[in-house]
């Protein structure tokens, strides 16, 4: 696709190096990551994990694990350029490490196969030392809502 006619994936670019408090997914602005690389399909943002985000043990937590992964793949279904909104009809997470309080994750967000209706995708949150902490595939589906910018 050419890109000079993709505003969503300009608009994500100019995002880069920034953190989210200003996206406008609520959720996102909770969240807080930094975008590092953006590209029609995929989105990578890193994070230091927080104490609210944490469980008792201070781990991270898995339902912040699954926002993240989520969320990040919500925001790159943007970068496809599509006219309406897409939403998360199923997510399979398996949680195969430990995140701490304070350490660096990065979570990538990647299409893996972009149909007219429904997008596959796959997440991964990875420790600096490449461990996967956890990864997710889930399918997102075309709703009747027309995106509004």
């Amino acid at each position: 696709m050419d890109t000079t006619k993709n505003p969503r994936l300009d608009f994500f670019r100019a995002l880069i190096g920034r953190d989210m408090r200003s996206s406008i997914s609520p959720l996102g602005r909770w969240l807080n990551v930094t975008l590092r690389q953006v590209d029609e399909g995929l989105l990578v943002a890193d994070l230091i994990v927080r104490e609210d985000m944490t469980n008792p043990a201070g781990l991270l937590h898995g339902g912040a694990a699954c926002a993240l992964l989520d969320d990040l793949i919500g925001a790159m279904v943007f970068t496809l350029n599509r006219e309406q909104l897409y939403v998360s009809v199923n997510m399979n997470v398996d949680f195969l490490h430990a995140a701490r309080l304070n350490d660096a994750v990065t979570i990538t967000a990647e299409a893996v196969r972009a149909g007219r209706n429904i997008v596959h995708c796959e997440g991964r949150i990875m420790a600096e030392d490449g461990k996967i902490i956890a990864k997710c595939s889930t399918n997102l589906v075309q709703t009747n809502t027309k995106l509004p910018f």
